[in-house]
């Protein structure tokens, strides 16, 4: 009788196993990231710690899969929604701005609107505002945001309390900087793109493009040449060049770091690195994004990336939703933002003792959480088909007009022909 009780129970437990392992099976999810270093070593971890415990309790495990770059991990979930391959993308995926179209054309994009309503138990309102907007198009919410940044101004503070100057608030406070040019030093060193244009013209009360920056619909033309805003600009920006405070290059982390660059404008992410790199040769200043005049209102557009799903079955699906939801929760991002410097996306995480502690020790993280908190959410980042060629363009005509001496005049036609045309051409095919 005991050999038989003993072998029933074996055989219970056998198919217990069985049943949990196939349980296991079907709720394993794939998870595509753009993170490296120490960022991605982090990302690593949360997806360890996931498993180990959220993951354990309800049978979920998550594999992440680094994708290489942003740009990288686009073009090949592109061709995979070209070549149909739908059960080749993953369930969550790491995405930037440049992603934003192709995603919400998705036949199979599991948006955050859907998610939201398959599971209306959970709050999202503790998600910061700003950042939610973000990674909005055409009205729907296409993820929640992850590594959340903002655009702000770093400067060698040491250089300039030595020269008796104040952090630079306008273009004009920094042209007043360029006798500081000089034995081989450069005060600052820029050329724009689509991300920094677009936070000049917001400045200015002017999208970049129309339809919202392309967040309430396809962006078919230029809204900031009628308005007068990029002429402004480009007035600001070739009196800035005239000045010889700014080189007309994209500026480099190491010349700001070796101090042969005294300012330079980077995403906010970057504070715990030039830190690190720093070392205490000179102290690391932190200011808002500068303002284009006097006139023109404070901030810069959100930035970073977000997680977005795919839809592979309601299984799937709902285990992507949990592993979202923990990687956007308070605990992971308070954590993040302390490891990476990117800021924290989660109203808990920023004011967590974790954030409190950090910002104590180096009060250059709060300034981009105070430039996000501040911004309001009329300024959108850009979103638009042509994206590179975009991108690229506004750098070649701003350039042009400093290196060939263009007229503003003469520029602002050549970037309603150049950008324009880059819109016409797309809607024309993609109808």
């Amino acid at each position: 009788m005991f050999k038989r009780m003993l072998a029933l129970l074996l055989v219970l437990l056998m198919m217990a196993g069985l049943t949990a392992c196939a349980q296991a099976e079907s709720r394993k999810i794939v998870f595509w990231h753009s993170m490296s270093e120490e960022a991605g070593a982090l990302i690593e971890d949360y997806v360890k710690e996931f498993n180990e415990t959220v993951g354990l309790e309800q049978g979920i495990q998550v594999e992440a899969v680094f994708q290489g770059t942003y740009a990288e991990a686009v073009t090949k979930m592109n061709g995979m929604l070209a070549n149909r391959q739908l059960d080749s993308l993953p369930d969550v995926m790491q995405l930037d701005a440049t992603g934003k179209v192709s995603f919400a054309a998705a036949e199979n994009a599991y948006t955050i609107d859907a998610a939201a309503a398959d599971h209306p138990e959970d709050d999202l309102s503790g998600l910061l505002a700003p950042a939610m907007a973000n990674w909005q198009l055409a009205g729907a919410q296409l993820g929640l945001p992850f590594a959340t940044s903002t655009t702000v101004t770093y400067y060698n503070k040491t250089a300039l309390d030595a020269a008796n100057a104040a952090a630079p608030v306008t273009l004009q406070d920094i042209a007043a900087l360029a006798s500081l040019a000089k034995d081989g030093v450069t005060v600052y060193a820029a050329v724009p793109n689509t991300p920094t244009l677009a936070n000049w013209l917001g400045q200015l009360g002017s999208d970049l493009v129309n339809f919202h920056n392309g967040t309430e619909g396809t962006a078919t033309a230029l809204d900031c040449v009628e308005n007068g805003a990029l002429a402004e600009f480009l007035q600001a920006w070739k009196e800035l060049y005239t000045s010889g405070a700014l080189v007309n290059t994209s500026g480099s982390t190491d010349e700001f770091v070796a101090g042969r660059q005294l300012i330079m404008t980077s995403s906010s992410s970057s504070v715990a690195s030039l830190l690190a790199r720093i070392g205490g040769a000179f102290e690391l200043g932190v200011a808002a994004y500068p303002q284009v005049n006097s006139t023109a209102s404070a901030g810069a557009t959100v930035s970073g990336s977000c997680l977005v799903m795919f839809d592979h079955g309601t299984e799937a699906k709902d285990a992507a939703w949990t592993f979202v939801r923990y990687m956007t929760g308070a605990e992971v991002q308070a954590d993040f933002a302390r490891g990476t410097g990117y800021l924290p996306s989660n109203a808990a995480a920023a004011a967590s003792d974790v954030w409190a502690q950090l910002v104590a020790e180096h009060p250059q993280y709060q300034v981009g959480l105070d430039q996000l908190m501040a911004t309001p959410d009329t300024m959108r980042s850009v979103t638009v088909g042509p994206s590179a060629d975009f991108y690229y363009a506004i750098m070649n005509d701003v350039s042009d007009m400093l290196e060939e001496d263009l007229s503003v005049e003469e520029t602002v036609d050549m970037m309603q022909d150049d950008l324009g045309g880059m819109l016409e051409q797309y809607v024309r095919a993609n109808p």
